[in-house]
């Protein structure tokens, strides 16, 4: 039996450590990572730059979910605390402030993002280093970008603009859902684009290609999020995430969350007739009961549906996420509900809109319209986006 040929790649964090280092040289460095934060040999970034002597590691700074991923909840403040291995401080981005302050850059000339994105507008990392970029514009240090894999290709553009008054600390900027960009690629985006206009450098990868989806390299692959355990996780993410905003379980809770949907009043089998009537490309939906052992529902047998993906190249999260909640609500009227508590501290809008970045999707579910007008309604957005990233894509 042979095995699986992946295609190797070299991440921006290893050609820093062993091309590139002068561009750190006689600089005091602040690190934004996490346990996914690793090269091939899944050694941490913070321990690689501790140990290097060419190499000034004073700070290191953590995103939601805390700097080793053990922050469970969603919406969980972490503390700012000492790294036990290194004695270095960690301050956290996910805490009274989202932001890196001047207190925390005093001593710093450059800071360094290096942390897996999942490829979706609402995965809070890319706002973490938009404001770490702002932090960097306004105090006057340098920013740094290790580029590493979108999970979901570079390729595939699926959704809605967010738009203006909806954002959020899951939605800053006018980007579609499925946005197909490289953290680098995003951060110049974001530099430029939304005039943020700190001292940017992104440090590329070697041989990732636009139409590699995450597992078809040789890419370390530590979940980046205590609910993103796989890259099959990724798949479904930016179209299942729109759970969150409704009362039905996006399968957090269970072991694969995001893949497994569903509810106490659901009717496992009619909800997977209902949406395999549907014909959506490139998924399978088999019917399902489990019992979350936390969040929504948590110790309540749920019926739902697990979605397999079948064919990812012709797979459409977005449109087979908003493809789920409409199905729900309309099979199930009288039960179903959108989330009523705040989300993501956002307190003046309901949730799913939040999540949506527009009121617009959760009115078409409920006014009836059909998928396809929901589809049509975000082509413009696709098309318009498709041709800004056009000048960031640097693969």
């Amino acid at each position: 039996m042979t095995k699986l040929q992946k295609k190797p790649i070299k991440l921006g964090l290893e050609k820093v450590l062993n091309e590139q280092k002068v561009q750190l040289k006689n600089l005091r460095v602040g690190l934004i990572c996490n346990q996914a934060t690793v090269n091939h040999q899944f050694r941490h970034a913070a321990d690689l730059f501790f140990e290097n002597t060419d190499i000034n590691l004073v700070a290191l700074f953590g995103p939601q979910h805390g700097i080793r991923g053990d922050v469970q909840d969603n919406m969980i403040e972490t503390l700012h605390e000492i790294d036990k291995k290194t004695g270095l401080p960690i301050y956290s981005l996910y805490s009274e402030t989202r932001q890196p302050t001047g207190a925390m850059l005093e001593n710093l000339d450059a800071l360094i993002f290096d942390l897996q994105d999942v490829g979706c507008r609402v995965y809070t990392f890319i706002y973490t280093l938009a404001n770490s970029m702002k932090s960097c514009a306004e105090f006057g240090k340098k920013m740094f970008v290790l580029d590493r894999p979108n999970p979901l290709n570079g390729i595939s553009v699926e959704g809605s603009l967010l738009e203006i008054g909806h954002e959020s600390f899951v939605g800053q900027f006018p980007i579609p859902m499925r946005h197909g960009l490289t953290v680098g690629e995003i951060a110049k985006l974001f530099n430029r684009e939304f005039d943020i206009n700190c001292d940017l450098e992104v440090i590329t990868m070697d041989g990732w290609s636009r139409e590699d989806f995450y597992d078809a390299t040789d890419s370390p692959w530590v979940m980046p999020s205590p609910n993103i355990p796989t890259v099959d996780t990724t798949i479904v993410f930016p179209g299942t995430v729109y759970l969150e905003g409704t009362e039905v379980s996006e399968g957090r809770g269970t072991t694969r969350p995001f893949e497994i949907v569903g509810a106490p009043f659901i009717n496992a089998q009619e909800l997977a007739v209902s949406l395999k009537s549907l014909e959506l490309p490139g998924v399978m939906f088999r019917s399902t009961k489990f019992i979350p052992t936390f969040q929504k529902h948590a110790g309540k047998v749920c019926e739902g549906v697990f979605l397999h993906v079948t064919d990812r190249e012709i797979y459409e999260s977005v449109i087979t996420g908003v493809a789920v909640v409409k199905t729900i609500f309309d099979l199930y009227p009288n039960e179903f509900k959108w989330k009523e508590t705040p989300y993501e501290y956002v307190f003046d809008r309901n949730p799913f809109d939040v999540i949506s970045g527009t009121f617009k999707t959760r009115q078409f579910i409920e006014k009836g319209m059909d998928l396809k007008g929901i589809k049509t309604s975000w082509q413009h957005d696709v098309k318009k986006f498709t041709k800004l990233r056009k000048k960031y894509l640097m693969y």
